[in-house]
């Protein structure tokens, strides 16, 4: 499992720069007041304002700090000191308040103390996580009594596709059920940056949306909603078309698959 660590966090501290300066993460737009949250988590999550919140794996800090925008007192963690130290210059370039914390999820009891009214994660984030059991565990140990955790993920359905250039098909490519061992993937680009060449293999896992649910569950959280989406906020697949909500789907002459979930969950 280090050696997956190691990999990972060889992989996120050469594309954080990448990200940093891409235009699919529009750093100057969002310096001028834009948002990377979604509707379906604003609407979800509701008012934020005078809250405390914790955001799981969160790269430079763009969502964690949309989150301060709105009046919760933010803490993010991320397992990559390149991502933590632009978010922190970010948030002071801002002016907002929050901390930022270097931790990977496993270690951060031993990183942080206290609870929060909310524990936040985003997209593209538990992928990179092998024990979710443990993970659930974490999440509830900071929880307060009655707060909220909140996720809008990627569908771990669509996860099982190859989203390959340039065609036009569905094509099975990775088990639903995956197991321990984690998929290993060699430098192909970037989501952000398509011609961008990397030099660092990474390696993922896809948990079934029950193995999530029974995670959180297990660990004392109560479900208290579950969605699925037929959009997506990427071009998942090259054959998607964007809407004028800038989401992304499948044409109406293609079979719908879930491409995007949200689970919120109360701590007991």
């Amino acid at each position: 499992m280090q050696d997956y660590k190691n990999a990972n966090l060889a992989l996120w501290n050469e594309v954080t720069p990448v990200h940093a300066r891409s235009d699919f993460y529009d750093l100057e737009g969002f310096k001028r007041g834009k948002s990377t949250l979604r509707p379906h988590e604003l609407e979800e999550v509701g008012d934020v304002a005078g809250k405390s919140l914790l955001h799981l794996q969160c790269h430079f800090g763009m969502d964690t700090l949309s989150w301060a925008r709105l009046g919760a007192s933010v803490t993010g963690i991320d397992f990559s000191d390149v991502a933590i130290n632009l978010a922190q210059s970010l948030g002071q370039e801002l002016g907002l308040d929050a901390r930022f914390v270097c931790s990977n999820v496993y270690d951060l009891p031993a990183n942080l103390s206290g609870q929060f009214d909310i524990v936040y994660t985003g997209i593209g984030a538990i992928c990179w996580l092998q024990d979710l059991s443990r993970w659930a565990e974490i999440i509830a140990h900071f929880l307060k009594p009655g707060g909220m955790f909140y996720i809008y993920e990627g569908h771990p359905f669509t996860a099982m596709f190859e989203n390959e250039r340039d065609t036009q098909t569905y094509r099975v490519a990775y088990p639903y059920f995956q197991g321990p061992e984690p998929l290993r993937f060699e430098p192909d680009g970037d989501y952000a940056e398509p011609d961008f060449k990397g030099t660092h293999t990474s390696y993922e896992w896809i948990h079934s949306l029950s193995t999530i649910v029974n995670s959180l569950t297990h660990a004392g959280l109560r479900i208290e909603s579950l969605n699925e989406f037929a959009h997506c906020d990427w071009q998942f697949f090259s054959f998607m078309q964007r809407g004028d909500d800038g989401l992304w789907r499948l044409p109406e002459s293609y079979v719908q698959l879930p491409m995007m979930f949200s689970l919120k969950a109360i701590k007991a």
